[in-house]
């Protein structure tokens, strides 16, 4: 067991939410639209927001995946740029983060 094993347990009950999520918004965006013209103008705002919140989720998708990937590979907790760790409290408050708060500042 890893040092990182409870971040990645949280990541990938995270990631089941979002995959959940997703599904929900995609079915919501492949639903057929109303024939009265004035409900289909207010749907079709609403699928503007959808496929908003998609793209965002999707995002944090690739993101979680990404620090799965690296704690699987022992790469988690290494900063991308600089190669040095990664403090403990970054990655408590954004467990996906791929740089230390120096790289991330500069």
């Amino acid at each position: 067991m890893s040092n990182y094993d409870a971040i990645g347990t949280q990541l990938h009950q995270r990631l089941a939410e979002l995959v959940q999520r997703v599904g929900r918004i995609e079915g919501d965006l492949r639903s057929a639209h109303d024939r009265d013209w004035t409900e289909r103008a207010n749907e079709l705002e609403n699928d503007d927001v959808l496929e908003g919140l998609d793209e965002m989720t999707l995002s944090e998708v690739r993101q979680i995946r990404g620090a799965l990937q690296r704690i699987e590979h022992g790469t988690y907790g290494v900063c991308a740029a600089c190669g040095r760790s990664i403090g403990a409290a970054r990655l408590t408050a954004v467990p996906t983060a791929v740089s230390c708060i120096r790289c991330t500042l500069e």
